[in-house]
């Protein structure tokens, strides 16, 4: 998935495990996030809910091939942008990761000019 976003121009970061996730968004930037459920030492619902405490305003699209209705709402009520099921196409995927980057500048934009007003 790395390789195919880095081909349609994102830049784009690989991490093994949730603890890694999290440690690469406490020392970098990233404008969106996409995890899996199931990941390494720590589930992608528990790494959304960490990544949110940390930045409310993070997108996050979580992927999974264990689809559940009550997983679904749970990620859906912690504020992740979307929900996806694999397997999926890298158009749509590419597609969620730039709706969800509008989503994320226009909140920003907004932000901006409530603190100018």
């Amino acid at each position: 998935m790395c390789k195919l976003l880095t081909i349609r121009g994102f830049q784009a970061v690989t991490c093994a495990s949730g603890p890694e996730a999290l440690q690469c968004l406490r020392t970098e930037s990233y404008d969106v996030v996409v995890l899996d459920v199931k990941m390494p030492e720590m589930s992608g619902v528990h790494v959304l809910s960490e990544i949110k405490k940390m930045n409310s305003d993070m997108e996050v699209i979580i992927m999974t091939g264990y689809a559940s209705v009550d997983t679904a709402k749970e990620i859906l009520t912690l504020g992740a942008y979307d929900y996806m099921l694999k397997p999926y196409s890298i158009d749509d995927l590419v597609e969620k990761i730039e709706a969800a980057h509008e989503r994320r500048k226009a909140r920003s934009q907004l932000t901006k000019t409530k603190k100018n007003s």
